[in-house]
């Protein structure tokens, strides 16, 4: 069976779903897709368009990822990156040309050719080895102590826009950066959590998610192994909904590069969710990438204390938002978070992440918390209910930083710090409702910063 569509694109046809339905037959034995468009581009900015497919039962894969030319391959133990190996199953088949950026000018024309091979018999199924990977690995921990863990919450390979970079490339740049954990989360794709799972070792746990990547902003739903649908609008409530859903799965959903630029240069990169500013989300990347990287970190931050004084209860997170490793002889220095967790595996990290006991940093060390008079301990995600002294521990700091306690978005204290310092001060319930504390370089670039530590005031205990 072969089907072929051509058809013409405007920039009014941009951010939709323009859907192909074949039939494929029984006993089919691969799937070809050929999809192509011309121009490729305009104005020094590359044209979108990336292909979602649909089997009978539900998503069969996507291929979020550049180019004017797309080609997929599926069949019974093999499928191009991005996409699912297995049964092909007889029925109509969705081909979804989605279009993230169609430049103004010349009209973008494209084809599209489908080919549904068929043999004798039956095709063979996936092993059960494969199916069963997901199954068998999460959940397990590599270390079941509670401890200070660091690792990445956003990544991705070759199954979206990494082009050669596989999961065990992933995995082997983890253990370069000497992590403790990856979580890998391709666009709008699960397909190489299987892999992914499948990598856990003694010194490295793989978790892994979804990065919904639609037309208005990117989220993290981190702990899923199943595909979220990211067709989704503002103003409507369904970002919401998937907030919802995710957080009441024991998954979480994050907020990432929110004040990253947007279209067309890094299409649907900025968070134009105006329902979702920040709705019930109550988790925030904002450290994507290097501190003084293209994702405006600087800006998140800024909006991330907007929030919180506006009494919302949120956590920061970072990712290396990594597609490969730092071209050599740049210094690159992602964020990454540091997580006290009651132990090395995916629910316990999520857990932690949930209630704010992590910092971000780029490599130093940055504690902070609270002791009462009677002994009473607090860390960073939590709530001091009485008069206590803070105390921040930093180490690895390089010359010439400082270490600046921000109370309410405001700067509290500044200490000059090199290598190993602790600082100390006395704070009562009604002169701050958050802290935090950043460090920083001479030049202002971040190097750490953490989370909150709340103040209840005596009326909100009383």
């Amino acid at each position: 069976m072969e089907r072929r569509f051509e058809g013409v694109l405007t920039t009014r046809d941009c951010k939709r779903h323009v859907q192909h339905r074949v039939i494929v037959p029984q006993h089919c034995t691969q799937l070809d897709v050929d999809f192509r468009f011309t121009p490729e581009g305009a104005h020094d900015i590359r044209n979108l368009l990336t292909l979602t497919i649909f089997d009978p039962d539900g998503f069969r894969g996507a291929g979020h990822r550049g180019g004017n030319s797309h080609q997929v391959h599926i069949e019974a133990r093999a499928a191009t990156p991005g996409y699912l190996a297995g049964l092909l199953t007889a029925g109509e088949w969705i081909i979804e040309i989605d279009t993230h950026m169609i430049m103004p000018g010349e009209p973008l024309r494209y084809s599209l050719s489908v080919i549904a091979d068929t043999a004798a018999g039956e095709p063979i199924e996936r092993s059960s080895a494969v199916v069963g990977a997901n199954d068998a690995m999460v959940g397990r921990a590599v270390c079941q102590g509670a401890g200070w863990y660091r690792g990445d919450l956003h990544s991705h390979t070759c199954h979206s826009d990494a082009a050669a970079f596989t999961v065990s490339d992933l995995v082997r740049l983890a253990g370069l950066c000497d992590l403790d954990f990856v979580f890998l989360t391709d666009h709008n794709t699960t397909a190489g959590l299987v892999e992914m799972d499948a990598a856990i070792s003694a010194n490295l746990l793989t978790a892994g998610g979804m990065e919904l990547t639609t037309f208005w902003g990117h989220a993290l739903c981190l702990g899923t192994r199943e595909w979220v649908d990211w067709r989704l609008r503002p103003l409507t409530g369904e970002m919401a909904q998937v907030a919802e859903a995710m957080n009441a799965g024991g998954h979480l959903f994050v907020i990432a590069h929110p004040q990253a630029d947007g279209d067309p240069g890094c299409t649907g990169c900025s968070w134009r969710f105006g329902d979702m500013m920040p709705g019930n989300a109550r988790v925030v990347e904002i450290w994507n990438g290097p501190w003084n990287g293209d994702s405006n970190n600087e800006s998140a931050l800024l909006l991330f204390y907007d929030w919180l004084n506006q009494g919302l209860r949120l956590v920061a997170t970072a990712g290396t938002d990594a597609h490969g490793p730092a071209p050599e002889g740049l210094d690159v220095r992602p964020g990454f978070n540091v997580v006290y967790a009651a132990s090395l595996s995916e629910t316990a990290l999520l857990d932690a992440i949930r209630v704010g006991h992590l910092y971000l940093s780029s490599g130093p060390e940055l504690l902070l918390e609270a002791v009462a008079v009677d002994g009473r301990h607090w860390m960073v995600g939590d709530t001091v209910v009485t008069a206590a002294t803070f105390s921040v521990l930093w180490d690895a700091c390089p010359r010439d930083a400082q270490v600046r306690v921000i109370a309410d978005g405001r700067p509290l204290t500044v200490w000059p710090a090199e290598g190993r310092g602790e600082g100390r001060w006395d704070m009562k319930q009604d002169e701050a409702t958050w802290v935090v504390v950043e460090m920083r370089a001479a030049d202002g670039e971040m190097l750490a910063v953490t989370n909150p530590i709340f103040l209840a005031s005596p009326e909100s205990r009383g």
